[in-house]
Parts: C-alpha cells; structure tokens; sequence
C-alpha cells in the first residue's frame, strides 16, 4: 500500500512535461488513492484503443484490474501516469519478467511495458514522452529491456516504440508484433529525445506569441493602470485576433471596454482564448489562473509583482503560481514580467507596458528585466531599429531563455538574438542550445549580477560553484557573442542585424578627419584587428567624395570591412559646415549598394541632421502601430539602409544560414557616436564570423592505443569501494599517478624528506640534480615564497639547502618537504578538469604562478575536448606568447601539451567518477614535458541531467 505520502513513495520521478503541441502534462507514479481517478480515465477511453491495449474487447474494468493497476511496489510492478488539471490522460506500466515471460524479481532484468492514452490527447506525443520516464525508472532499477505485445493495427503504438531510438530487436508472433527494446541510451535516442523537445519547446513559444485571441484580466473600469494600458497597447498595436477585456467587478450593464468585449470571466466569454495577460494583484492571480485553466486557455502572461523578489514567503506563492498553471497544461511568462510583443504582419501583438512599440525587424530580444527592456525598446525605437520578437520574463518562473532558444532557432523572422541575462538556470542546456542557434544566426549576450555572489531577486535557480568567468568562457565556445554592457548589446545587434559578416580582420579607415581616423586605427589595434592605413579625404571632402572612396574601399581584396569616420567639412568659403546629414547618408548608401557585401560602419561626430537620416532611412512602422515621429538619438548608433542586397549577399556563400525564410531586409548601414564602440561591434562580428567557419570542422577527440580504459574503471571501483563517500575522496599521491599512468599521464616520483639524511637518501635514490620542495598547503605551489631550492648537485648542496629552508620557514613537520629529480627547464603550467552537476565537465588551462591566477589568466573549454579545443586552450591566454617563444626565447613543446590536454579530457569523459584533476605544476620544454606534481579525486558519478527524460525544471 503506497500513497503519494508514503515515504516509499519516488517522489523523484515526477515531472513536469512539454508535449508536442506545447501544452504541459504532469507524470507521476500511480498510488492506491488513484482509483477513481483511473476508472474515469477508462470511461473516457475509445472500444477501439481498449481493444488495442487488452487485445480483446474490455468495456470497463474490473475491481480485480482497478487494485491491479493502482498497487505497485515501484521495483518490479511500476506505473505513471500523465496528467492534466488532476485527471489522468495516460498511463503506462511495466512488470518485471524472467526468460520465460513470467513475473520476477531481481536479478531479472527484463520487463513487459504496455500503454494507453485517452483518445482526445493521441497524437500530442505523451506515450513517447512516457515511454523516456518509464525507461528512466526502470533503468534505476536494474531493468536493461523492455518486451511489448502490439496488434499489427496499432500502427501509432508501432511507431512510439520503432522512433524511439534504442536499439530493438523486432518480429511476428501468435498475430502480434513482439518488440524487445534495448533499455541503454544511444547517440540516436539521445538525438531523438532533443529533436522531440525542441519541437516541443519551441511550439509552447509559437502559442505564446502568435495567439488567436487575447484576454487581459484585471483591465479597469477607468483608464489608466496596468491591465487598461495593456489592453490600450493591444488595440494600438492593431492585434489581428480577437481581444477581450475581463473583470469581475464588471456589472451587466458594462459590456465592453475601449471597443472590445467585456466579461466578468474568462468562463464568460464563451469563446477558446489563447493568451491571458493577468493584471492583477498577487493575490487574485490564483483565481484567475483557475478561470483560465478550466476553460482551455493555453498561455499566460503574469504581470503582478510581489513573488519571489520579495522573499521567502513570495518564493512559495511563485512555486505554487507554477506548479498550479502547469497542472492545466498551460506555459507561463512571468511572474513580475513587462510583457511580450510580436510584430509579425499577421500577428502585432502587443501585450506589454511597452510606451514605444518597436518597428517591425530582424532582431528577437529577451530580457530578464522590465527595466533593462524598457530602455532596450526605448533606445532601439529612437535609433530605428526594428524587432521581430520581444519578451521581458520578469522572474523567469517558467518559460526562459532556453525555450526562445529553441523557438528562434528556426524562426524565419529573426535574424540575430540579443540576451539581457541575469541567472542561467541550466548553463549545460543553454549552452548546447546557444551553440545549435550561434551556428544558423548570431546570438549576443549580456549577463547582469556577475559579480554579485547571489542570485537576483526572484531568480529562483540552481546554484552553480563554477566562476562567472568560467561560464563565460564556455558561452564563448558555444559561438555565443559576450559583450560587458547594455550599449554594446544594442551596438553588436545592430551591426549583426544590418551587415553581411566579415570575412576577416582587415579594416579599411576612411573619412574626412585625419585624427578621427587615427583613434580608429587605434581602436581597431586594440581588439585584436587588422587595420589598413587610414584614408584622409581631408576636410574638404563632400559626399560624392565619400562615396567614391568606399566604393573603391569595398571592392578592394585586401580589406574584410570598412570603417567611415565623418566630421563637419570645409565649405567653399573656408567656414565648417555641418551639411546635410541626408546627403551623406545616401552617398554611403548608394556606394555600399554597388560593391561587394562586406560590412560597414559610419563613426560620425556633430553631422547636422545625419542621425536622424540614417534612423528615418531605416524606420518601418506597423500599420497597426502609432506613427509617434523619430526622436535624435546622436549619443546611440543609428541605421541607415542600402538598397538592392540579397540574401547570398548579406553572409556570403560560405556563411549562409542553412535554415530556410523568406529573403531578408536591405542592408542597413549601423552609425555610431564614437570609434572604439564601431570598432568593437565589428571586431565581435569578426570574432563570431571566424567561429561560424571553424564551427564546420569541430576538430576529433584524442585517440590513443595505450589508453587502458578497462584498467582504469576497475582500479576507481577498487579506490571508490564498495559504500563510497557521498562527497568523494581525494587520491593518494602513489593511487593519483598509477590512475593517471594508465592514460598515459606519467607523474613524477616524489620522495618525502622529514629530515636531511633522508633527504639524501631520497636524492640517491632518484639521481642528482634534484630539487628541494615544500608541501604545505600555504606554501604549495608558490616558489615566490621561497620554499622551492632547485639544481642542487650533490649531497653537500642539499643538506645546506635543507638546513636554510627549514631555518628561514619553518620545522619540517609544518613544510613537509619531498625531494625530486630535476627535468628539463621550460615553462611551468597548470591543467585542471572538474565537474559541475549545471554545467557539465570543464578543462581549464593556465601558467602557473601567483601573476596568472591574480589575473584570472586561465581558459576553458568543455569536456570531452577536441584537438582543435586543445589548441585553442593554449593560444587564448593573454600569456600565451611565453609557449611561443617570446623576445627570443626558444618555443615549448606545444604539441605535448596539448596531448596532455586531450588525455586529461578523455580521462574525466570516460570516467564520471573522476570528479576532478589538478596537474601542477607541469614543465612544458623544448621537446617534451613533465607532470610534477597531480591531485585527483574521485565521488560518485554525479547525475547527467542533460541525459535523463524530458522535463521542465522546478525550482
């Protein structure tokens, strides 16, 4: 007898899912209380499907079936259910049998699997999503097959079991088809599962911003307030579906309000709603998610405030706001959210508190911050840039970054993604699905609350122990564009937006100010760019000269893009003139029209009236939307357009977006009010572009013959015993180097020393020269400190080199010191891997030595690394040109390192329990390399959650 109460109750199997359609369903284990429950789900059930599943007519069940099905031990006998509003929808099972196909116990490790899904919810993809959560548990329990009986007919059941993407053994017996499934995750079935929750994702996001009809909950009776302004921005926006006022203070005799339909509930309307933006207190918000649940409504917007950014209390009522919109299969924005917008034709929608309503374009935005997306709307408004999509998540309680991920991955209407991010709640997802986008279009991110130490308020995420600079180095990897700054989002996204990208770093300068174009030479320097000599038309430059110029400048081959600087020009009559902005612009335009597509930027300093017509040049309005006139903008870049681009044009051949849409706006020509943030948005395109190319050839993971894999896993079970200690424990120096050793990592011996002669006898023992080293904690690893003497010939130099180390720091009890042999002299480096349950297994790399870790001089990459991420670990340090041979030093041996890196990789890939690898310092010479000193440690395989069934995460 178990009940959801029981402590043998497995809470952890219950999950919240995305289903195909992109409503949610809740899977759970089935108790003893579910009998009612069960028998009204059989009622709802066709004679058809009951047929497919009893393989007999069966009209109801019995009392006999209902205990059946409703009791289990959750080991050998096991059932989920999944459910919406509280009633079950599906069910699957399995019982546990031996070779004869009878019931057993364990060790039998096959089980018998049969489904049935309520006909009015077939074909939403729940029995394959219950199929992954079944074999999960059954994995859990030492189930490795599961055995299904299916009529030929059942084509749909034939079909959940054969795409699965296990390995299956298939035939026809006694009139049906027996299927065996191979229980043990593969690349396809991994793949499989991804495919299924991008669709699934990216639809739930699709509902959300392309809704039929819109309710706004809690629109007042009086203008003004949130829930009238939102439902005042909707009718300005000129939203395409139908739009419906709610409130229940709304007596008979008010039925509409600023000309649309007004209800007292969403029960009331009589019509399928889609979207509900709730505008009301936090209080009423469960009410009002009720009303919606139980009419069908599919999305919510939850604008209310007072949830989990205002404490602990507030955190409650946002886990219960989830867990209660979830239960009727509905997704969530919010709570505290601004709102969403959408400028598609057929759609404009509008549902924010948005005062500016963006033009329609290329860019899809989303911030965790009304704040931080006001003034993005604000400030893309006045510079005419346009959006495709907008969302401000507020608390992020539910729908998150990940899930736009997966929706503007393939929305043909979004060109770039930028990011305002202040938390990360799957750094391991985001990251996979950052890669997947940042390969098809660029994705530019900037993430609050770095340096903060806690998670913002409201953010109710898991805690992850790897450093900002870490996760940020990774995103890096992952091809995603990371600026410092809100300004440099807005500055990289227009660039991105506007321009085809580059094909290298070479920067052609010209313009009218000599000194303007020597900060831009300089700026161009300074990120890592390659600038021509700057072009000075003088100050006497008109347009036309402007236009020649960088029309000669863009079908030169030795230049990837161009920079124009622009200040007032010199008149006939000597005096400066500010001219006509509108002049010069359709001179860079008509010039960049007719040259190859390369990307350009205008830096322009005090031209009268050239902001405003490079904004006006780019601004588009939706018909539904208010024509408020363009405000100046000279502190923010603008756009300007050129005509007659297409879509091979704007990337180039070798960098076309493989994903299919329609052909893309006219070039737009970025305009900024200082060099250096020109010239960082373009060396951030130039960055990016080189990654998309090296993207296609992702390098191979290190293959090598004498790696003893077997050898290996056998000696960590060994070390890790039988009952290991939940938080793992630290290796031996002798047990470090004979696991290392068996990837062919040799470690150098080291010998204690407690006293001179056995010091000596230790020095015999290797061979002379030796060194002379300290291990205690404080003193490990700083030979600033003194604690290291080196060379030390013979026996007479030792013991005097013993004698002055122990009088200046200490008594060797405290400095414990070792002895070892000398090795050829190079550059000391350190290499280390760990893992994080967030963000998976990371291989860091660095110079030993206090400058390098006071700098944070270290790179990462994730594990498992490839040769070409080996090499790319060594060459981004800023301390790299010390492994190539710096001012005349001769280079290491790279080629060993990076070796070293590769089995290092391949060591924690294959091995799970080897949580983590310090290798320090490691002596990198001429030819070779030498591994002095390594700590591991071992724990239990943390759980892989990138690898488990589908589930949306609760926090």
């Amino acid at each position: 007898m178990t009940t959801a109460s029981d402590p043998a109750y497995p809470a952890h199997w219950e999950a919240d899912v995305v289903l195909r359609d992109g409503g949610t369903a809740r899977i759970r284990p089935i108790t003893t209380e579910d009998a009612e429950r069960l028998v009204s789900f059989y009622e709802l059930v066709s004679d058809e499907s009951k047929y497919y599943r009893f393989f007999a007519p069966y009209p109801r069940l019995s009392a006999k079936d209902v205990h059946r099905f409703t009791h289990h031990d959750y080991v050998d006998r096991v059932g989920l259910a999944a459910t919406v509003g509280g009633e079950f929808i599906a069910t699957v099972r399995y019982d546990r049998i031996n070779a004869l196909g009878r019931p057993a116990s364990a060790p039998a490790d096959e089980a018998e699997v049969a489904f049935l899904v309520q006909d009015a919810h077939q074909g939403r993809g729940v029995a394959s999503t219950l199929l992954e959560h079944i074999a999960a548990v059954a994995r859990e329990r030492g189930i490795r097959r599961f055995a299904a009986e299916v009529l030929p007919a059942n084509s749909k059941m034939i079909k959940v079991f054969t795409d699965a993407g296990y390995q299956q053994k298939r035939s026809f017996e006694d009139g049906s088809v027996h299927l065996t499934l191979d229980l043990e995750p593969t690349a396809e079935s991994l793949a499989v599962q991804r495919a299924r929750e991008h669709r699934a994702e990216a639809r739930s996001v699709q509902r959300l911003l392309a809704p039929g009809s819109v309710a706004v909950i809690g629109a007042g009776r009086a203008p003004g307030g949130v829930g009238r302004t939102v439902l005042r921005n909707l009718l300005d926006a000129g939203f395409t579906g139908r739009t419906y006022a709610v409130n229940k203070a709304l007596g008979p005799e008010r039925r509409e309000l600023d000309g649309v339909p007004a209800f007292p509930s969403v029960g009331a309307i009589g019509e399928p709603v889609d979207l509900a933006i709730v505008a009301v207190p936090a209080a009423r918000v469960p009410e009002a998610v009720a009303d919606c649940g139980e009419h069908g409504v599919q999305s919510l917007v939850v604008l209310a405030a007072d949830y989990a950014e205002s404490g602990p209390d507030g955190r409650e009522r946002q886990r219960a706001l989830v867990r209660q919109a979830r239960s009727y299969g509905m997704r969530l924005i919010g709570p505290n959210a601004f709102g969403i917008i959408n400028t598609a034709a057929g759609v404009r929608l509008n549902a924010s508190l948005a005062p500016e309503p963006p033009a329609a374009g290329r860019i899809g935005l989303f911030t965790q911050s009304g704040a931080i997306g006001i003034a993005l709307l604000s400030g893309l408004y006045r510079r005419g840039a346009g959006l495709s999509t907008f969302i401000s998540s507020g608390n992020r309680a539910d729908l998150s970054g990940n899930d736009f991920l997966q929706y503007w991955y393939e929305d043909p209407a979004t060109d770039v993604v930028l990011l305002y991010l202040e938390s990360i709640g799957n750094p391991r997802k985001f990251t996979r699905l950052a890669r997947r986008t940042a390969a098809a279009k660029p994705v530019v991110v900037v993430k609050g609350a770095r340096h903060s130490g806690t998670t913002p308020p409201g953010h109710a995420v898991p805690v992850t122990r790897v450093p900002d600079a870490t996760v940020s180095a990774l995103l890096r990897q992952a091809g995603v564009i990371l600026v410092g700054t809100v300004t440099e989002l807005v500055d990289a996204g227009l660039l991105l937006a506007g321009q085809p990208l580059p094909a290298g770093p070479r920067v052609a300068i010209l313009g009218n100010s000599e000194s303007l174009g020597l900060l831009t030479y300089d700026a161009c320097l300074t990120e890592g760019l390659r600038p021509l000599r700057p072009l000075d038309l003088t100050t006497g430059a008109t347009p036309a000269d402007f236009r020649a110029a960088l029309a000669a400048a863009l079908a030169d081959d030795a230049c990837d893009a161009v920079v124009v600087t622009a200040i007032p020009w010199v008149g006939e009559n000597g005096a400066m003139e500010s001219g006509d902005g509108q002049v010069l612009a359709d001179a860079l335009r008509e010039a960049a029209a007719s040259a190859p597509a390369k990307p350009v930027a205008v830096v322009h300093v005090e031209i009268g009236g050239l902001a405003e017509a490079l904004s006006a040049a780019a601004r588009t309005v939706n018909k539904g939307a208010p024509q408020t006139p363009p405000n100046p903008a000279p502190e923010g870049p603008s756009w300007t357009r050129s005509s007659g681009e297409t879509e091979e044009r704007r990337l180039g051949q070798s960098l076309s977006t493989p994903l299919g849409g329609p052909p893309r706006e006219a070039t737009r020509i970025p305009a900024y009010p200082a060099a250096e943030r020109a010239v960082r948005a373009l060396a951030e395109a130039v960055r990016y572009a080189r990654w998309r190319r090296e993207a296609a050839d992702p390098g191979k993971v290190g293959e090598y013959e004498d790696i003893d894999e077997a050898g290996a896993a056998a000696l960590i079970e060994r070390l890790l015993g039988p009952a290991p200690a939940p938080r793992g424990t630290t290796l031996t120096a002798s047990d470090a180097q004979e696991l290392l050793g068996r990837y062919g990592i040799p470690v150098r011996p080291t010998l204690p020393a407690p006293d001179a002669a056995h010091a000596v006898a230790a020095a015999r023992r290797l061979g002379y020269p030796v060194a002379l080293k300290t291990t205690a904690p404080h003193l490990r690893h700083r030979p600033d400190l003194g604690g290291v003497r080196l060379d030390l010939a013979d026996e007479h130099q030792l013991a005097r080199a013993y004698a002055e180390l122990t009088a200046t720091l200490g008594k060797p009890e405290e400095l414990a010191p070792v002895v070892q042999a000398m090795v050829p002299r190079g550059v000391d480096t350190v290499v280390r891997a760990s893992i994080d349950s967030a963000v998976g297994a990371v291989l860091s790399f660095g110079l030993a030595g206090a400058a390098s870790e006071l700098l944070g001089d270290t790179s990462h990459r994730l594990i498992p690394a490839t040769d070409r991420d080996a090499a790319e670990l060594l060459r981004s340090i800023r301390t790299a040109p010390l492994l190539f041979g710096w001012r005349g030093s001769a280079p290491v041996d790279t080629a060993a390192l990076e070796e070293l890196l590769l089995r290092v990789s391949r060591l924690v890939d294959d091995h799970p329990e080897v949580v983590a690898v310090g290798l320090e310092p490691v002596i990198v010479a001429q030819h070779g390399l030498s591994v002095l000193g390594a700590t591991v440690r071992l724990a239990p395989a943390p759980p892989r959650t990138d690898l488990g069934p589908r589930r949306l995460p609760s926090y």
